[in-house]
């Protein structure tokens, strides 16, 4: 496993300058969120741009993951819209053609999944028709990650049409079980909606766990606290994902921490290492 940390907990710091300070402090993986300040693809100099994270990630020996979560890049005024789920077909089709642009990124970057999520539902609309129009969006995002060789992650999120990881199952379910779909699991929100014993969740799931996201919770509070503020045990969870062999990041993810990101930075690494010398 491979200290990680998130692109959307670097607050003002420059990404690659952060890039280069977590390299030191030893970190090996990083999670990128495309958003308006880095790496947006709706950018003239995206290219170029991606041509520097290359560079930079090679000379860091980090390897990364994609992440989709930006919470204004498509729509100004409404957070992580539009979704899969939106009631108009037409932004739909936004959010299938920026994941597939989150692809192609991947693709660039050798990343070693796409992330993404269901989306939050604001209607009445029938169960029975959001999951159509989510099996129908994942399943054409998945045909497009597979062809470009790249897999994908989904993300169970507090609020959101798919929530926990039993949800996730049956969304897997419905897709045929397919075997570029894995998990990217936030310990937080196992813990925010009681998904316990926490333990017993990653080892259902862990052959399947593709991306981790690390942080602290308390149950019932969607707030991602620093590594050892909640009350989430994390010595039994490594546990499972060393027996699994999970070899991927471990992707500290604290964006309210953002304003004093270098501190919160090397305390999780201390508290990443403190756990794999207890259970490796």
């Amino acid at each position: 496993m491979k200290a990680g940390y998130s692109t959307n907990s670097f607050g003002d710091a420059d990404p690659l300058d952060a890039l280069s300070l977590l390299c030191e402090q030893g970190y090996a993986s990083l999670a990128i969120t495309p958003d308006r300040h880095m790496l947006n693809p709706y950018e003239k100099i995206f290219s170029s741009e991606v041509r520097v994270w290359q560079r930079a990630l090679v000379k860091a020996q980090m390897s990364c993951v994609v992440e989709t979560g930006a919470r204004y890049l498509l729509d100004p005024r409404k957070k992580h819209h539009p979704t899969l789920l939106s009631d108009v077909q037409d932004d739909c089709k936004r959010r299938i053609d920026f994941l597939r642009r989150a692809i192609d990124l991947a693709g660039e970057l050798n990343a070693d999944c796409v992330s993404l999520w269901s989306g939050a539902v604001y209607s009445d609309t029938d169960d029975a028709l959001l999951w159509q129009k989510l099996t129908d969006g994942v399943g054409e995002v998945l045909d497009y990650a597979t062809r470009c060789g790249v897999v994908l992650g989904f993300e169970p999120e507090p609020g959101m049409f798919i929530d926990t990881v039993s949800r996730a199952e049956e969304l897997f379910e419905r897709l045929g079980r397919p075997k570029s779909l894995g998990f990217t699991v936030d310990i937080g929100h196992l813990e925010c909606l009681g998904e316990r014993p926490l333990a017993d969740t990653v080892r259902d799931v862990a052959d399947r766990i593709v991306n981790v996201h690390i942080d602290d919770m308390t149950v019932c509070c969607h707030e991602h606290l620093p590594l050892g503020k909640g009350d989430i045990d994390y010595r039994p969870i490594f546990q499972e994902l060393f027996a699994a062999g999970y070899q991927g990041g471990l992707h500290v993810e604290l964006p309210r921490q953002s304003h004093r990101w270098h501190e919160t930075a090397k305390e999780s690494y201390e508290f990443i290492q403190r756990m794999i010398r207890l259970t490796s």
